[in-house]
């Protein structure tokens, strides 16, 4: 038995910024590319991704404090006859709360949320080197069918 408040999964606010941004430098690739001292550029993006209805950007929230993130971005397309698409990116728990079930419960509440908005498949990326969540994700039922490419801008 736990005495631990019950998890809530909600939209991100600026408020949450701090949090999610520690979380988000807190692994060897995160911290090479994330400034968890300079919230400007990540109050912008917040803003861009509130005003976009395609966007969902939410945190789970234990008691006060945000353990987790994750972005859900629906895509409308042409192709595979006109179907929308979502994609989960930045999926965060925080240190203490790996191993729970958050993950898991994060990558449902996006699959639910992905039908709801009428989505034909739910796709990812993952970084080559993170071999563990390339576990995560396939116990999950996701398979690996793409090889992906990134042109640095």
């Amino acid at each position: 038995m736990t005495d631990a408040p019950e998890l809530a999964i909600r939209p991100a606010t600026e408020a949450d910024l701090p949090a999610v941004v520690a979380m988000l430098a807190d692994d060897p690739l995160g911290a090479t590319r994330e400034s968890p001292d300079d919230l400007t550029p990540y109050r912008a993006a917040l803003k861009r991704l509130t005003d976009d209805p395609n966007q969902h950007l939410v945190v789970a929230v234990r008691g006060d404090r945000v353990v987790g993130t994750l972005q859900l971005t629906i895509v409308p397309g042409l192709s595979r006859k006109g179907s929308t698409r979502s994609i989960i990116e930045g999926v965060r728990v925080h240190a203490d709360e790996r191993g729970g079930g958050l993950g898991t419960r994060f990558v449902e509440w996006a699959i639910e949320k992905s039908r709801a908005e009428k989505c034909d498949l739910v796709q990812l990326t993952s970084d080559a080197s993170r071999t563990d969540a390339h576990r995560f994700y396939e116990r999950l039922g996701f398979a690996p069918s793409h090889v992906g490419f990134k042109l640095q801008l």
